[in-house]
């Protein structure tokens, strides 16, 4: 490239805007790539190290390959990167759902990706890094060039979970990212096409990619759903992705399946066997509950089994995501599985963080249900540690409860006794107990006091609170006599030595991934 084909003041901007949005690409991909692993096979800590490194690595051989382009074909070396990247990048979100949903082989397709957008992304910078030191001395360049590169990381860093994922979704990202690859390309081939060899027969091809691309923004939520309609084995009616997760309801006659980033949450069928034990075992143990703490619960199941206590005077639920409470208490389908649980005077929503919503509130209450995801990453982990228990213990009146679901003893057994152990810190009493539900299989909890909790004695308070006063409750699995086999651990369940949770280790994801992955292998 020769200076005296563009002037500088024309040029320049272009080129290190051109950085600053090739930038903002490149990190998006990696925070793309990643969070899809991370939703169809968990492990988020993993799947983003994971990534980053073979990106980099890949960044790292694209680089060195830079070298071998010749000075008088960098410009259209630039460009054709660009299309290649918005061609490929594009289509990588479409690509990873497929692979996913109709192969067995993920990772084989995740690692092509990686490897060949890192090398790409890789080749760019240098490249573009050569071009404009035609208009500066190497000090100047450098100084530009990377100034323009880290600002397009930060962009792209912030409007990846702010914006991009919570209001356009894993393809229509994928989309959009590719889009402005080839916005770039077909920009710089047009402002050089001079200089560029079959300048015109290229910028038809880049158009025509644009135009397909645009169309997969404007239908990405068909093509998602028709991929995802592989993942579930019943008729999704209902997708969505939230600032925080991504929700999908499936319906199969009576049957409504709620899943939340792939995660089975209750199943319409036999989900009253997971509530009634969650809710109504701690419910009978505490004495004078008259206000009630639910962390999580969106989907206001817990909520119609408290309401069937009419001494509970007040109930605070507390769920991050507006999205899932807005489907409590707006979804025909929800409000007749929770029998229009959030329309009680007695509910209050908040839509918080637990963790800050503890620290912040003054309130105290006389039950503590917590009705979260399993910890399967470490940010749901926090919610599961000795420091949070510790923030529970703090709200809890003095004759206080609370409880928490636990994951599986028989799935993950380690992790369920982790949870234990972690509350035994906190707690001077604590109760495991456990139920089937046979959608999930045999699923655990732990309740916890600080005054007595002694099984016999629990047993007997519990049978005569929900079963010998009145006004008789209506149950659709509990009675009088499974209450006490909720308290039997079979020896394949039974109490194992475990690590405690804290927030600087994590030890409960460890467990909990290696519980479940010798099931899923």
């Amino acid at each position: 490239m020769h200076s005296e084909y563009l002037p500088k003041q024309i040029a320049v901007p272009i080129l290190l805007v051109s950085v600053c949005i090739i930038a903002i690409c490149g990190i998006l991909y990696e925070l793309l790539i990643s969070t899809i692993s991370s939703y169809f096979l968990g492990s988020s800590v993993f799947h983003f190290s994971l990534t980053i490194g073979l990106f980099l690595s890949f960044m790292g051989l694209g680089a060195y390959i830079s070298k071998f382009l010749k000075d008088e074909n960098l410009l259209n070396g630039f460009i054709m990167i660009e299309i290649w990247l918005g061609f490929i990048g594009g289509a990588s979100g479409s690509i990873l759902y497929s692979s996913y949903a109709l192969t067995e082989n993920y990772y084989i397709y995740a690692f092509v990706l990686i490897a060949i957008i890192g090398t790409l992304v890789g080749l760019e910078i240098p490249v573009l890094a050569r071009i404009v030191k035609h208009y500066f001395d190497l000090k100047e360049t450098l100084a530009q060039v990377l100034s323009f590169d880290y600002l397009g990381a930060l962009i792209a860093s912030v409007i990846f979970p702010l914006f991009l994922l919570p209001y356009l979704g894993f393809l229509r990202t994928s989309f959009f990212i590719g889009l402005l690859n080839l916005t770039v390309g077909i920009f710089n081939l047009w402002l050089f096409r001079e200089q560029i060899w079959l300048w015109q027969r290229k910028l038809i091809l880049v158009g025509m990619a644009f135009v397909l691309y645009v169309a997969g923004f404007i239908y990405a939520f068909g093509i998602s759903a028709y991929f995802e309609q592989f993942l579930y084995q019943d008729e999704i009616i209902l997708t969505e992705q939230s600032p925080y997760q991504r929700i999908v309801v499936t319906q199969w006659k009576d049957d409504i399946r709620l899943y939340l980033n792939g995660n089975l949450q209750f199943c319409a069928i036999d989900e009253y066997r997971y509530h009634e034990s969650l809710v109504h075992i701690p419910l009978a143990a505490t004495p004078q509950v008259k206000n009630v703490l639910v962390l999580g619960g969106g989907d206001g199941l817990a909520v119609r089994e408290i309401l069937k206590h009419s001494k509970v005077e007040k109930i605070h639920v507390v769920d991050l995501d507006q999205a899932m409470t807005d489907l409590g208490r707006k979804h025909h389908l929800f409000k007749k599985l929770n029998k229009n649980a959030f329309d009680s005077p007695k509910v209050q929503i908040f839509n918080q963080d637990a963790h800050k919503f503890l620290e912040q509130t003054n309130n105290f209450y006389d039950l503590i249900i917590i009705d979260l995801p399993d910890p399967n990453d470490v940010n749901l982990a926090k919610l599961y540690t000795q420091e949070f228990y510790q923030l529970v213990s703090r709200r809890l009146s003095e004759f206080g409860a609370m409880v928490t679901q636990s994951s599986s003893p028989f799935f993950a057994r380690e992790a369920f006794w982790c949870i234990n152990h972690t509350l035994k810190k906190v707690f001077t009493n604590v109760v495991p107990y456990t139920v089937n539900v046979p959608s999930f299989g045999q699923w655990g909890f732990n309740m916890a006091s600080r005054r007595g909790l002694n099984p016999p004695n629990l047993i007997q308070q519990v049978q005569t609170q929900l079963f010998e006063t009145s006004p008789k409750k209506e149950f659709h699995f509990l009675n009088k006599a499974v209450i006490p086999t909720l308290f039997v651990f079979d020896e394949d369940m039974s109490e194992i030595p475990t690590a405690i949770n804290q927030l600087n280790t994590q030890k409960i994801v460890h467990y909990y991934e290696k519980g479940w992955r010798k099931w899923n292998d």
